[in-house]
């Protein structure tokens, strides 16, 4: 299980950085990343991380807003959110698995997932 943390509210414009653990399952991980879903909207992946090499991969939505990054020796998973805007607004979930084609992934190719943890911009 992973467990995600450090979302909360903040105006738009403003910067949040979420994190995701779990050394049982990142450590070993092919791909880590971070998905999202507002109300009455699909699941979309926002950024990924492949551990070897650190190649990251981000959705055209967040392009040059976010960062994401992995601290391999606490096995922590950390998204850094800056220039946040309203349709940022979602529940943000921590995934681990291996995409069928390097890339984002869709949710399908991810069979760890943490519990999510709320973003609001307004």
């Amino acid at each position: 299980q992973l467990v995600e943390s450090g979302g909360g509210s903040v105006q738009a414009g403003g910067s949040l950085n979420v994190s995701c653990v779990a050394p049982g399952v990142t450590r070993n991980a092919y791909c880590i990343g971070w998905f999202r879903q507002a109300p009455g909207k699909e699941r979309e992946g926002v950024a990924a991380l492949y551990t070897a090499g650190d190649s990251t991969f981000y959705a055209d939505s967040v392009q040059g807003r976010f960062t994401i990054s992995y601290d391999h020796a606490e096995n922590t998973l950390f998204l850094q959110m800056d220039s946040l805007q309203l349709e940022d607004t979602a529940l943000y979930y921590c995934a681990a698995g291996r995409p069928k084609y390097t890339g984002l992934g869709t949710a399908a190719d991810f069979n760890y997932w943490g519990q999510g943890t709320q973003v609001t911009v307004s």
